[in-house]
């Protein structure tokens, strides 16, 4: 076997195990008996697929007990699941079954192998769990605490623009100007524009998607009041286009008029692709997580002006904003499954790309103003 199929197959396995440890971790946070047993389902199915790859990586002479091991990642992943709740580990294996399943698709493209069908098979089987379950779902997952997709998105950007940002800013002015305390007002300064900038603009972007889907929520429940045979049809046709047979689509849609309020949620999930709950995310909690991860993203390229002068001012600023970049490109992992020495340095070499141009171009402006 080569080398680098070698290394793909054990990258596969390492999968495999990781989503077997995440599917089982995420049937131990549900509290329904059912809806966890799809998942404590998934997870063997996983598992079984990893011990099938195994025995094709006899030729790796790895011990089993080291490949069914769950890696950093997933352990990372799981503490923060058990921390802010299932929908974030199961964001994150909606994520990993679309990228197995495209490149399931990818290779046997490639090599002209007909196609089965189960491809996608994972995918529809998470997305099926919801659709089956719905009415119980969106009752369990209120008691889920969701920092759902805002506020994590907010935190994650906030810090990355913050750092990105302001390091391009300060190596700006530190080319057009060698006074220390020009590059720390104008570091501070673009520190607090930014944030209050940040935190504003995720505000209004929750609250826009707020008020755009309660408006549609409001029309729905309309359609619902006066025209249930209608809504009931256009459920069926939906569940069909799923790949449902008749008799499920009539059963399904059947099932979800019998409650107004599921009839609701499931209108919403189906049509509009709208997860009543998210409605319920705050656009404080987004613009606030925007502000504060900003903050801590800008402070880091301005510290050593605090405390030092001179070229060894911007050295270190420089070191500190390397760290900072890399950290940021390796947190990004946790979600992407990439390599993190390949997203820290790529983050780093754009940081650092930009940074140099800024430096550049305020070199330029300060030699000629002199």
């Amino acid at each position: 076997m080569l080398k680098h199929d070698q290394k793909k197959l054990r990258e596969n396995v390492q999968t495999e195990v990781d989503a077997s440890y995440l599917y089982k971790l995420v049937s131990e946070l549900e509290k329904d008996e059912e809806i966890a047993s799809y998942y404590s389902q998934m997870s063997k199915i996983e598992k079984g697929h990893a011990l099938k790859s195994i025995e094709k990586a006899a030729a790796l002479h790895l011990s089993l007990d080291q490949l069914l091991k769950p890696s950093w990642r997933a352990k990372v992943i799981g503490k923060l699941g058990r921390l802010f709740g299932s929908n974030l580990i199961l964001s994150i294996l909606l994520h990993t079954e679309k990228s197995i399943s495209q490149a399931t698709l990818k290779t046997k493209s490639s090599k002209g192998e007909k196609f089965l069908g189960n491809e996608n098979r994972h995918v529809e089987i998470l997305k099926s769990i919801q659709q089956l379950n719905i009415g119980k779902l969106s009752k369990i997952e209120k008691r889920h605490r969701n920092i759902g997709g805002n506020a994590l998105r907010a935190a994650v950007l906030g810090a990355n623009d913050g750092l990105v940002s302001n390091m391009c800013l300060v190596m700006g002015v530190a080319g057009a100007s060698t006074g220390t305390k020009e590059i720390v007002i104008a570091g501070l300064a673009g520190l607090l524009a930014g944030a209050f900038s940040m935190a504003l603009g995720e505000w209004i972007s929750v609250k826009s998607s707020q008020e755009l889907y309660e408006k549609q929520i409001q029309l729905e429940m309309e359609e619902i009041e006066n025209s249930p045979e209608e809504e009931k049809q256009e459920l069926i046709l939906l569940y069909k286009a799923k790949g449902f047979s008749e008799e499920e689509a009539n059963l399904l849609a059947e099932k979800a008029f019998t409650d107004t309020k599921n009839t609701h949620a499931i209108l919403l999930k189906e049509e509009l692709g709208v997860n009543a709950d998210e409605l319920q995310s705050s656009p404080w909690e987004a613009a606030i997580a925007s502000f504060i991860f900003f903050v801590i993203g800008a402070i880091i390229p301005v510290i050593a002006f605090l405390f030092l002068s001179g070229n060894i001012s911007i050295v270190i600023s420089l070191c500190c904003s390397v760290v900072g970049l890399f950290l940021m490109g390796a947190s990004i992992t946790l979600f992407t499954g990439r390599s993190v020495w390949m997203a820290g340095l790529r983050q780093i070499l754009f940081g650092l790309l930009a940074a140099a141009i800024t430096f550049s171009i305020g070199k330029l402006i300060g030699v000629s103003i002199q």
